[in-house]
């Protein structure tokens, strides 16, 4: 409990919320409403952001508008987070707006959950279904091999996923943290 309210403390006294990076199905949701909990902040997931302001799901936006619209959109929304003590959970995409990253690297500690590739394709076997913003005829190795370098440019934190459950993620978020 002392070692929670310390991270607070740190928190407050630098950057007010913390940000989970990476690619989608590695889990940022899942962690983001855990960890959370854990420290007593509020979970904002900018994907339900997006569709809450949009009135549509995120595979709608892509089809109706196109990619590179919906990164448009995506990137004022997510710029446009104006909070505090929250986690916030971020579609895979945002790494491609410089913008967003620099207004959430000025709000935010940034944590990378950085996932393998075989892992990831296990994982996520529809991407068209799920709203995952991709160009048409790429593949998820192109995505992986597309982003991770974005994803490790922008973190303050990486967390290697790997064989680690949401709970453990999340613990060695909190401890890293502090």
């Amino acid at each position: 409990m002392e070692l929670l309210q310390n991270i607070k403390k740190k928190l407050m006294k630098t950057k007010k919320n913390i940000v989970l990076i990476g690619m989608p199905a590695v889990g940022k949701s899942t962690v983001g409403n855990l960890l959370a909990q854990n420290i007593g902040f509020e979970f904002l997931d900018s994907d339900d952001l997006i569709q809450s302001k949009e009135q549509k799901t995120l595979s709608q936006i892509i089809f109706e508008k196109g990619l590179d619209r919906f990164l448009q959109i995506e990137e004022r929304h997510v710029a446009g987070i104006r909070c505090q003590n929250h986690v916030i959970a971020t579609g895979g995409s945002v790494v491609y707006s410089q913008k967003a990253m620099g207004h959430l690297g000025e709000i935010s500690r940034i944590i990378y959950l950085s996932i393998q590739l075989d892992m990831l394709l296990t994982r996520l076997s529809d991407i068209k279904s799920r709203g995952v913003a991709v160009r048409p005829g790429q593949k998820i190795v192109d995505l992986y091999k597309e982003r991770t370098p974005l994803y490790d440019k922008y973190c303050d934190i990486k967390i290697d996923c790997r064989s680690m459950t949401a709970e453990q993620v999340v613990e060695q978020a909190v401890t890293s943290l502090y």
